[in-house]
């Protein structure tokens, strides 16, 4: 069995998603007054008689954790959202789900504890094999936490799908691209580095394990696995170079020659998400919410700038 084909395969819903938004009522929640009133929220919901004996150890881990409820709690209290969603922790799937997915409509994620427990095996390779980065606090780097922290990050990923089908949001790319986005700027914004470290030690692993790219690999919808790795270290590093640069770039875990577009691509990143998200803030956050972009708004124009005035030297030093 593969893990790839819901969390990294789920873009091949997304044209069949783009073509009926209007069927399944997708929109803005409306107008400013009230449109709490009627928002959906966000609920976890593990189907434990739907879970299969296997993959119940892997399940009462990310139970523990409270990972997908953190989540969870957080939309809820940031947006308001069209239709309630769940996310369901279950082995009873749609045909051929075999990762975590979300439906075209938005309104369910599904989390396979057979995909849990697959997450789990890897993750017990790379503690056995990968020697811990010094960045990853020791305490946390065993199977049960590292399981917990990869999941938490891989269900960003799904939120930001959810999101962008309930509330219809405008890409300027590739869904899954702005799906991986949501899930670094949500788990660095109000996590820490933690999740993308994990998420990028386990997506390492995972590039060793599908060995030569195929045809497949080349043309999915998704970036290359390991060039996702880059992406969530860029993200993070992009967010403080200064406390980040020495312990990924020194340690050679992100490249330097990709290290100087960080800063300001974290800073697009984090302002476009804002962004996206702002007519949708839920009454209660509207006034961190603004705060927030408009930081973004600021610090993107300060690292353009700042680009900008390095752009020679990067390209000489390339």
């Amino acid at each position: 069995m593969s893990i790839s084909g819901g969390y990294v395969g789920v873009g091949r819903t997304a044209a069949v998603a783009a073509l009926v938004v209007t069927g399944f009522g997708l929109a803005a929640c409306g107008d400013e007054e009230g449109k709490d009133d009627a928002a959906g929220k966000v609920t976890v919901v593990y189907e434990d008689e739907a879970v299969k004996p296997e993959n119940r150890q892997a399940v009462e881990v990310i139970r523990k954790s409270r990972v997908l409820e953190r989540t969870a709690d957080w939309v809820n209290a940031s947006v308001a959202l069209p239709h309630d969603m769940v996310v369901k922790v279950t082995d009873k799937v749609p045909p051929g789900v075999t990762d975590a997915v979300t439906q075209p409509d938005g309104r369910t994620i599904f989390v396979p504890p057979a995909f849990l427990t697959q997450v789990e095996g890897v993750v017990g390779d790379v503690v056995k094999t990968v020697k811990r980065p010094a960045l990853f606090p020791e305490d946390k780097f065993n199977k049960a936490d590292l399981t917990a922290l990869a999941t938490q990050f891989v269900l960003g990923h799904e939120m930001g799908h959810a999101l962008q089908r309930q509330l219809a949001l405008p890409n300027l790319g590739l869904e899954e691209d702005a799906a991986d986005g949501f899930a670094s700027f949500y788990t660095v914004n109000e996590i820490g580095p933690d999740p993308s470290l994990a998420a990028a030690m386990v997506f390492d692993e995972l590039a060793r394990k599908e060995g030569e790219l195929t045809l497949e690999g080349f043309s999915s919808d998704h970036p290359v696995t390991q060039q996702r790795v880059f992406n969530f270290l860029c993200s993070l590093d992009g967010k403080d170079p200064k406390k980040f640069d020495g312990p990924l770039v020194g340690a050679g875990y992100l490249p330097r020659t990709r290290a100087p577009l960080c800063p300001q691509s974290w800073a697009a990143l984090d302002y476009g998400w804002w962004t996206q998200l702002e007519p949708h803030f839920s009454r209660k956050f509207k006034g961190q919410g603004d705060k927030r972009q408009e930081a973004a708004r600021a610090r993107l124009i300060a690292e353009t700038k700042a680009f900008a005035e390095k752009l020679d030297e990067i390209r000489s030093g390339q």
